[in-house]
């Protein structure tokens, strides 16, 4: 045998690919239990929002005259057709948390949708016009954050009407100022970087800056409020509709249903606790995503 043949060929180690930025994030997240477990329940959530029908045993607003507050299944008197028992005219209170699921979604989803995009368009705006636009739209944000927020949705109800809709459109001109002040303030510190100047020497127009430069490298504070934003919008919209200004009866809103079981609390606590369970568990879940979100894109965060 030849000393080539002889030699041992050295092994080399396998160079690992560099990290994406959203893998860079995906590690630093999944670190956060908290984070994964608000993650996990928004993905059971949303899967039961979109097979509400399938899943749902009963419709949400099918009355039973027969089982008027029936009690979960799991109490004495309780039965399997119900099995998180019925509420004060018979209808089974686990097909209208499911369906309120869905309603919850499609509330923020819209509510985010408007006051992100509006707010970012305001926030934009006031970062490049400066001037007298940066004071007539900062002052008014700041007008609007002076008042309490709920207070100024049912002013904004009362002013429309009470229904769904109008909620949505409410919650969404209350949650604007945050969105319209974060897009500014990240906006005007993108503004003082090399490479706006180099978009702006090449002859880059003001709205090719303002959502093709600048826009793409502040989102990630944006993201960040926009998931605790779908919180609040959840909250706010369950707080009008059990002020009777939010979804009107009988949809299966969870405000409404807190609003319509309040006489019951004693004698049948369970058409008041689920609902509220819902809201309270919905709401910490994107509580704990948008934290552990803002911990894994904030470089002064990561651990």
């Amino acid at each position: 045998m030849s000393e080539a043949a002889a030699t041992p060929t050295p092994q080399t180690e396998p160079v690992s690919a560099p990290l994406t930025p959203a893998r860079e994030v995906w590690l630093h997240f999944r670190q956060n239990k908290g984070a994964m477990i608000g993650m996990y329940f928004i993905i059971a959530l949303v899967i039961v929002a979109i097979l509400a029908d399938l899943l749902a045993p009963h419709s949400p607003i099918v009355q039973y005259r027969e089982a008027l507050l029936v009690p979960p299944v799991f109490q004495d008197g309780g039965s399997w057709r119900f099995i998180l028992g019925t509420d004060d005219i018979g209808r089974d209170i686990l097909s209208r948390l499911i369906h309120g699921a869905r309603l919850s979604i499609i509330i923020g989803f819209i509510v985010v949708f408007l006051s992100l995009g509006f707010g970012v368009v305001l926030g934009l705006s006031a970062a490049f016009a400066r001037g007298t636009v940066e004071i007539l739209i900062m002052r008014l944000m700041d007008i609007m954050l002076a008042l309490p927020s709920l207070l100024l949705a049912i002013v904004i109800v009362a002013i429309l009407g009470p229904g769904l809709f109008n909620a949505m459109i409410a919650v969404s001109i209350v949650s604007l100022p945050h969105f319209t002040r974060l897009a500014r303030a990240s906006a005007m510190s993108e503004l003082t970087r090399e490479y706006v100047s180099s978009a702006r020497i090449a002859g880059a127009g003001t709205l090719r800056l303002m959502f093709r430069t600048v826009l793409p490298n502040c989102m990630a504070p944006l993201i960040v409020q926009a998931t605790l934003g779908f919180s609040n919008a959840i909250l706010d919209a369950a707080a009008l509709g059990f002020l009777g200004l939010g979804a009107q009866p009988p949809t299966p809103e969870w405000g409404t249903m807190l609003a319509g079981s309040l006489q019951y609390v004693q004698r049948a606590w369970w058409v008041v606790t689920f609902p509220g369970l819902a809201i309270l568990l919905t709401v910490l879940a994107f509580n704990l995503m948008g934290d552990g979100l803002r911990d894994a894109l904030d470089p002064k965060l990561k651990r």
